[in-house]
């Protein structure tokens, strides 16, 4: 788990990141927002397909992935290999493990260990830090069903 301050930008300035992202994105991927609850576009997605980060495309979670936690943001039981980094977050008084784009290093949410599957893990996303194509039943997740 790494501890940096500052994510890696994926080769864009946080000022071409402001022009291609909305406010709230912005807000919520390059500077650790958190949406509000039950208000994400993506919470109800139930539909076969591939979550990416709506920062960079970086896929991310296969919808197989997916469950419903009761918290209000999606969550999820497992990553692609390598798309998700995990970062020590202390703010707020609490102890918490944020996750950033592998790629890019946006803010997606954060992981904790109270998941209801067998890998007892809940990757607890902002909807708007992801992206959702249901065609993609994904080349990416095809070629490596391994996940972390």
């Amino acid at each position: 788990m790494d501890s940096q301050k500052h994510p890696p930008t994926g080769g864009q300035t946080e000022d071409t990141w402001k022009e291609k992202l909305s406010p709230e994105a912005y807000v919520v991927l390059r500077e650790k927002g958190t949406e509000m609850p039950f208000s994400g576009k993506l919470l109800q997605e139930k539909r076969d397909g591939m979550y990416r980060c709506a920062a960079c495309g970086n896929p991310l979670f296969p919808s197989d992935a997916k469950f419903d936690s009761g918290t209000g943001w999606p969550s999820f039981d497992k990553a692609l290999p390598g798309a998700i980094k995990e970062i020590s977050d202390t703010s707020h008084g609490m102890e918490r493990v944020e996750t950033v784009c592998a790629n890019c290093g946006s803010h997606l949410g954060h992981i904790f260990d109270d998941g209801p599957t067998e890998t007892g893990k809940r990757y607890c996303m902002n909807s708007v830090c992801l992206d959702f194509s249901q065609s993609e039943i994904d080349e990416v997740s095809k070629k490596d069903k391994n996940v972390q």
